[in-house]
């Protein structure tokens, strides 16, 4: 552990905690992160809340400052592009030509907002939120909006998509959301958590436009979206339009070089890919679980825990990343926090009052097992759903419904 070079292609989140484990796991050789936007590691979370509203600054956006990274002995080079990688003669190589040569290779490339194919996408006033210069141009067009009085628009009815919407009402500004599917977040949601967030956003003033159809982005005489026309000849006036309709794993280097790919760089739980010397960790991955089926989870968790593994892989020291997934949201003032994945549920038991809507937390069941609790203002619950989730403990439906109960009598001791 006292030599070599392991090179990190990524700076974000996963690629961060990798060169952190690394070094608090004792290996003392030569590490290199490269990241290719022009700043150093930062929290993406707040871009479309708490900063994007103006709520912090800059400064509080900063992961690890370049000059605490340097004192840990981990190189950062920002604005550099990873072209290719060598796995034969074990080098990466970079746009202008440069190599570097790896005894250890970590793929935190993260992912890429998907767009659309219609006719305007390319206007300079449509954009996606994913990235620190992403949110920057948002909040310059948000402020036009507010000066000219025009409304946002936001394509996508996901979580990025309704924190930007959020965010943007309470600047004030008129927001429509469009949705393509029959209801909002239908992707992660049970359909009356679903209905619930419809029922806030209308309640906060935002125009839902679920099942809906685009035509083309209407653009004015300086070449900006003015509108969004649907296929029912319906039209939207707008100022801006953001892009939230999902991201696509960056895993082009790893299928390049002939590593395994689906939608992801496909790892098993240690983040290790086919080949002993690479590992991936974060958005770009997708994990191989034990029934064969693959994973993949766009979360700070995610991204952490395989950093973590990532690191103890290179060290030889396998470490599973198996704990429960856990994700969280900001809208208004409410904070969802979820715990588990609740696809496939086939009942559900409400904690608390949700027709009020302060504090309630959706216990969700597949075949009498808890899988999943997504709560509502109801931190307590979200803590306690992880508990019960990696012990393997499921209380009843009736049990999850019953605030007269306490779960925590059901979780294991020590």
């Amino acid at each position: 552990m006292d030599s070599g070079h392991i090179v990190i292609v990524g700076a974000g989140q996963a690629g961060t905690q990798t060169a952190e484990a690394l070094r608090s796991g004792g290996y003392t050789g030569a590490i290199t992160m490269l990241g290719d936007e022009p700043h150093g590691p930062y929290h993406r979370p707040p871009l479309s809340k708490a900063w994007l509203a103006g709520e912090i600054g800059e400064a509080q956006l900063i992961m690890r400052a370049p000059e605490m990274l340097a004192k840990k002995g981990i190189t950062l080079r920002t604005g550099v592009t990873v072209e290719a990688i060598d796995r034969a003669a074990q080098q990466v190589r970079l746009a202008g030509g440069e190599t570097l040569a790896y005894t250890g290779l970590v793929l935190a490339t993260g992912s890429t907002p998907r767009s659309l194919p219609l006719p305007g996408i390319g206007a300079p006033n449509v954009l996606p939120l994913r990235s620190k210069d992403d949110a920057s141009a948002i909040a310059a067009r948000l402020a036009t909006c507010a000066e000219r009085s025009l409304p946002v628009l936001v394509i996508g009815g996901g979580f990025i998509g309704l924190e930007v919407a959020a965010t943007a009402r309470k600047k004030g500004l008129a927001v429509t959301v469009l949705e393509a599917a029959p209801r909002l977040l239908g992707r992660v949601l049970a359909p009356l958590l679903s209905d619930w967030y419809a029922a806030l956003h209308r309640a906060h003033g935002v125009n839902l436009v679920l099942e809906a159809r685009i035509a083309s982005i209407e653009l004015d005489a300086a070449g900006e979206a003015c509108a969004v026309l649907m296929a029912d000849g319906s039209r939207h006036p707008c100022g801006l339009v953001v892009l939230g309709v999902g991201v696509a794993a960056n895993d082009q280097l790893a299928a390049a070089c002939g590593l395994a790919c689906d939608r992801g760089i496909v790892v098993d739980d240690c983040t290790r890919t086919a080949d002993p010397r690479i590992v991936a960790a974060g958005d770009c991955t997708a994990r191989r679980l034990a029934d064969g089926s693959l994973l993949r989870l766009e979360s700070v968790q995610n991204a952490t825990e395989q950093g973590k593994s990532a690191a103890a892989a290179l060290l030889g020291q396998p470490r599973p990343f198996t704990a429960t997934p856990w994700f969280w949201s900001d809208q208004y003032d409410r904070k969802l926090q979820m715990a588990g994945l609740s696809g496939g549920a086939d009942a559900w038991a409400v904690r608390g009052d949700m027709a009020a809507g302060t504090s309630f937390s959706v216990y969700h069941f597949r075949a009498g097992r808890l899988i999943a609790v997504d709560s509502v203002n109801a931190a307590k619950d979200h803590l306690q759903a992880r508990k019960l989730l990696d012990a393997g403990v499921s209380p009843t439906p009736e049990q999850a419904g019953d605030v007269g109960f306490d779960l925590g009598t059901l979780v294991p001791k020590g």
